[in-house]
């Protein structure tokens, strides 16, 4: 007799609620989740392509909006105050190919729209990037009566599609580092940061002043983490 209990493998999958219901095996991973969570704020991660760093930050987002029922049976289930919820902001680079700071800039400000639909934001003045990201994170934070969670998935990839371009490698960082540099001066308004990408362009101050970023790329307790 065929085994019709068997689970499907999630391959592909980047979204923590299609494994949850859709009958994928899944590996729990939330016991290194509750150290992350409760060990520090500010993180970075630094990952091969397709090591489950999209569905990491999926699982978080997840975890902080308090979705309860998606957790049931994992470890964190009862280790987390489900009564907290967080307004959760997650900016991805992970779609398609940039080859200019004016399409940079365009992708940053239509995330930046998104999310603030999301968070049930009305409010908007246009401004620059910095100005948005700041006014979308203390909106988020006085809406919704919690710190907000920032999560930024591939934060290196619109450098490293142009990095044997050097000119436009360097525009395309700077408008990163135009939106990144908001972070540090947000840390009032903010409960928990994740930063995922390949490499580890941190040290070139992309990430302007924000010393406190915990690098646990190496850090054997969260090997397994992806």
């Amino acid at each position: 007799m065929p085994d019709t209990h068997r689970r499907k493998l999630p391959i592909g999958i980047q979204t923590f609620s299609d494994i949850r219901e859709g009958n994928y095996y899944y590996v729990d991973k939330t016991a290194h989740i509750e150290r992350l969570v409760n060990q520090n704020k500010y993180y970075f991660l630094s990952r091969p392509r397709r090591f489950g760093k999209s569905l990491l930050l999926d699982t978080l987002r997840c975890l902080f909006e308090g979705r309860q029922a998606l957790f049931e049976g994992l470890y964190i289930h009862d280790r987390w105050d489900w009564q907290q919820r967080y307004p959760v902001i997650r900016i991805s680079f992970a779609d398609g190919v940039m080859q200019s700071r004016e399409g940079l800039d365009e992708r940053i400000r239509e995330q930046l729209r998104v999310q603030r639909e999301q968070l049930g934001i009305t409010q908007h003045h246009k401004t620059d990037i910095p100005g948005e990201f700041s006014a979308l994170i203390r909106a988020a934070h006085q809406q919704h009566g919690q710190r907000v969670v920032i999560l930024i998935d591939e934060y290196d990839k619109p450098i490293l599609d142009n990095i044997l371009a050097p000119e436009r490698a360097r525009e395309l960082r700077e408008g990163l580092k135009n939106l990144y540099s908001v972070i540090k001066d947000a840390d009032p308004h903010l409960h928990f940061v994740l930063l995922t990408g390949v490499s580890k362009f941190s040290k070139v101050s992309l990430f302007s002043g924000l010393n406190n970023l915990n690098d646990i790329t190496l850090d054997a307790p969260f090997s397994t983490l992806c």
